[in-house]
């Protein structure tokens, strides 16, 4: 893409409203817009980077067996006040009613809706173990939306449901989605901590937080230095035995501030005790029969006999992770992206637009990179070299790849390497098998 015809509206100043770091990233470099308060419109550079996060999800999803479909935004009440939970939501949920009276919601999460379906369609023990999910924007009312995309109001996020026939089958569904969130989050250059949470009146152990550590994070964390370059797991065989895999992650000591034990964490060697700031960026959640009771969903067992299903809750904030992703990962020229989220992998500066070999060198460089997949974007407008060093820095693409005469004289280009701030001289052919290996 040539900045020449892209659409990335800038802002040299802060506005006065961003708080955060990422907030005020995310407004510079012209990733969103605030529509009102704590909704955001997504521009072309930030919906790149939210569709990326969201296809690596989609994609650990589908590999640790999960099924997606597309659930509606608006919620009929009726299922709600089935579950007995209308009423008690409080004033977080938007309720609409549509020309014929019938009352309507803004669905914050999907567990009537889904358990709707599967009551609807599912009826043998046969069917299980399933697990539906699906990506789609969600609505809650915050009384104070804050830190941009991080708190706000209209959010995009990755909910899954897991159903079984009890609460062995359900350990397993939740053991392959805990795994799944490891790999998830490591994909985009994360390092998560699971971190056990509150199960309400449920109880167990099947609850728990996934947190990534910046300084600048919401919650106060307790953990055991291991944890956090724990290797994750690869090649996993989802139908096999995965306990010892969760065994080794939840062993060692990992706790927010909210289920913190003093005496636990003291009793860890003092070189190991990590205490830090964390963001929460997915919940994983056991609920039993909380929703397949009042709501009838039952299958058939292996004796004839009706069986409330055993179900789980899988989430994701797919676009608080693109502020969480900032949190953990800039500077103070801007945003560092992870490649792989990265909205383009190459940024191509030309220092001299109306010089010819410069603009040839430019143009081959582009046309040669694209074609070989490497996302570029290639600034070929007449903005000064200063400003462009500065754009390209606060927008964050991994690479840099500067053109201008006086390297060229010398047959050359410069490399950059925007996380670590390395620079090196290349020929234009060896740059392109460079960064088209790397990509």
């Amino acid at each position: 893409m040539r900045v020449s015809r892209f659409y990335m509206p800038l802002l040299r100043e802060t506005p006065a409203e961003a708080q955060i770091v990422s907030h005020r990233y995310m407004l510079r470099a012209g990733l969103v817009r605030q529509a009102s308060a704590g909704i955001y419109s997504w521009l072309p550079l930030g919906h790149r980077v939210l569709k990326k996060i969201e296809q690596i999800v989609r994609e650990e999803q589908n590999r640790a067996g999960a099924i997606e479909l597309l659930m509606p935004t608006l919620q009929s009440a009726d299922l709600w006040r089935e579950s007995g939970r209308y009423d008690d939501y409080g004033k977080e949920m938007l309720r609409i009613k549509d020309r014929h009276e019938r009352d309507l919601l803004y669905g914050p999460t999907n567990e009537e809706l889904i358990t709707d379906i599967f009551r609807s369609t599912v009826r043998s023990y046969k069917d299980l173990p399933l697990n539906l999910y699906h990506i789609q924007w969600k609505f809650r009312d915050e009384i104070r939306p804050r830190f941009g995309v991080m708190r706000g109001r209209e959010f995009l996020m990755k909910d899954a449901y897991s159903f079984d026939i009890d609460a062995t089958a359900a350990r397993r569904s939740y053991n392959r989605m805990f795994i799944a969130y490891l790999r998830t989050f490591a994909r985009m250059g994360l390092k998560s901590v699971p971190m056990k949470a509150d199960t309400g009146p449920i109880g167990g152990d099947l609850s728990h937080e996934f947190i990534i550590l910046a300084d600048t994070g919401e919650s106060q964390v307790y953990c055991h230095r291991d944890l956090i370059d724990m290797p994750v797991p690869e090649n996993v065989d989802y139908e096999g035995d995965l306990d010892p895999i969760i065994r080794q992650r939840t062993s060692l000591y990992a706790a927010t501030d909210e289920k913190h034990d003093a005496a636990a964490f003291d009793a860890i060697p003092a070189d190991k005790r990590l205490s830090a700031r964390g963001i929460e960026v997915g919940h994983i959640f056991n609920f039993g029969t909380k929703y397949s009771k009042p709501l009838g969903a039952k299958v058939a067992g292996p004796g004839g006999e009706d069986i409330a299903v055993e179900m789980g809750s899988y989430g994701i904030g797919v676009s608080r992770l693109v502020g969480a992703i900032i949190e953990a990962s800039h500077d103070e020229h801007g945003i560092i992206w992870p490649e792989a989220v990265a909205p383009f992998h190459v940024g191509l500066i030309s220092l001299k637009t109306d010089d010819a070999k410069t603009r040839q060198v430019c143009d081959d460089l582009y046309a040669k990179l694209v074609n070989a997949g490497v996302e570029t974007l290639y600034d070929d407008t007449d903005e000064r070299a200063g400003a462009k060093f500065s754009a390209f820095d606060l927008i964050g693409l991994p690479w840099q790849v500067i053109v201008g005469p006086r390297g060229l004289a010398q047959g050359q280009v410069e490399i950059k390497n925007r996380r670590t701030g390395e620079r090196q001289n290349l020929t234009a052919d060896a740059a392109i098998n460079m960064l088209t290996h790397k990509h």
